[in-house]
């Protein structure tokens, strides 16, 4: 979709902090966390609902892979999850570490790093 921040980070336009990308979905920092570490998974395909993907099995194994990875890099059993969708007309999951992982949020070379290490 042409005016879609995601379609734009998807194709390179925009710039991100790429966690995790294969042919059909797309993780990368979020520019405004939750906490540190803070990830948002999108298909590559423009879609709008994470619902009306072609396959949510396959985009539930992304989101579970780097859940796994947040809670190994981040030292921490409580990793939360979203699905709302109004924020960016786009399908997206979020997944972060709780509010109380050491850490600052918006060092996303740092996060990254220690996400990058249990991909």
């Amino acid at each position: 979709m042409e005016n879609c921040i995601f379609c734009k980070i998807v194709a390179g336009e925009i710039p991100s902090y790429k966690v995790y990308e294969d042919d059909n979905y797309l993780a990368f920092l979020d520019i405004n966390p939750q906490s540190p570490g803070h990830t948002q998974i999108i298909p590559k395909k423009h879609v709008r609902w994470v619902w009306d993907t072609d396959n949510t099995g396959e985009y539930f194994e992304v989101a579970k892979k780097v859940a796994l990875a947040l809670r190994s890099a981040f030292n921490t059993d409580f990793i939360l999850s979203r699905i709302i969708g109004d924020e960016v007309p786009h399908a997206h999951i979020w997944v972060f570490p709780n509010k109380e992982v050491s850490g600052n949020p918006k060092d996303f070379e740092e996060n990254l790093k220690k996400i990058k290490e249990f991909i």
